[in-house]
């Protein structure tokens, strides 16, 4: 149901969000992985069903939340859930805790990293057999690939950590390994905290730095977020509030950028894109709260959407049925 009201919304892309490399990588027991062959036969289930109702195409989020790992559900407190409680030991670049009443993590060995890198790939391979038709790599929001990223976390003194170019090392090798394991005619982005919004943390003038070699490397677009590191994060949020950050990564790289955060009217969407500040707009808790989102856009800029065969007749500029008869029974 919820993927499927999605792919027959008329967007222009569905992304199915985080969907996880290892079961120690999930934020809740409850979420997402494609790790196992029970993982591929079950997802392959539903994006078979939304590619039969409709044509959009579907990217999927690969991900391993890290440190932020075995906690309870957003509605239940985003506790953490310790291992004699179901929960499991969670990993991370260095020892470091998300917060002060969080279980530290276990610093990852040289030769468990190579193993996260090789589960994305493989994540990958089984996202290709499914048919999926994009990935998105989930380095955001305080999750593993952005915890490398940020000094706030890393604080490794081997060739993950320290200089710049050694925190970006984890992120490149799982680019790479990934885009090896993807077909070259499918694209491949990432999702990037373009901040952590911490004086000395992860910021937007390392960011350039990162995405001018994820751009080398083969990288499609960057979905442009922030924040999510360290509870003591300062985000001056507002509507946009993440869009200058988008246009300064389009600008300054070439890359096409998505850009998202408190963007929920048709007229402010249209602005970001016919400004120049991204080359696409990605709502989320928008279209949760009005899955038709993009139909009523489309209707106030005068532009057309894509509607489902069976629901042409419930648009306003056509009232008459699909073969040109009045329709004057209600539909079923």
């Amino acid at each position: 149901m919820h993927l499927g009201q999605f792919a027959a919304s008329g967007v222009g892309l569905l992304c199915i969000e985080m969907t996880n490399v290892e079961p120690i990588g999930r934020i809740t027991p409850h979420c997402m992985g494609l790790y196992s062959d029970d993982n591929e036969s079950a997802l392959r289930q539903v994006v078979h069903f939304c590619k039969e109702i409709s044509d959009t195409p579907i990217a999927l989020q690969l991900a391993h939340a890290g440190r932020k790992a075995s906690s309870t559900r957003p509605w239940e407190g985003r506790k953490p859930i310790l291992p004699a409680n179901g929960g499991w030991q969670t990993v991370a670049p260095s020892a470091i805790a998300f917060h002060d009443t969080a279980p530290a993590p276990r610093e990852l060995s040289s030769a468990e990293i190579a193993a996260i890198v090789k589960n994305f790939s493989d994540a990958a391979h089984r996202a290709e057999r499914i048919g999926i038709d994009a990935i998105e790599l989930h380095a955001a929001h305080g999750y593993l690939l952005h915890q490398f990223l940020s000094p706030i976390s890393n604080l490794r003194t081997d060739g993950y950590g320290g200089s710049l170019d050694n925190r970006m090392r984890f992120i490149l090798e799982v680019f790479e390994a990934t885009r090896s394991a993807w077909p070259s005619n499918k694209p491949l982005g990432i999702r990037l905290s373009a901040t952590d919004w911490i004086h000395g943390g992860w910021d937007i003038d390392q960011s350039i730095v990162l995405c001018n070699l994820l751009r080398e490397s083969g990288c499609d677009w960057i979905d442009v977020s922030s924040g999510g590191l360290a509870p003591d994060q300062v985000v001056p949020i507002g509507p946009g509030y993440q869009v200058p950050l988008s246009e300064r990564i389009r600008q300054e790289t070439g890359l096409a950028t998505i850009a998202v955060g408190m963007i929920t009217e048709p007229r402010q969407a249209e602005i970001i894109l016919s400004q120049g500040k991204a080359d696409m707009v990605a709502l989320a808790r928008g279209m949760l709260y009005n899955p038709r989102w993009v139909w009523h856009a489309a209707d106030e800029l005068g532009a057309r959407a894509e509607y489902p065969i069976r629901y042409q007749r419930c648009r306003p500029s056509q009232r008459d049925d699909v073969f040109g008869e009045r329709d004057t029974e209600p539909t079923s």
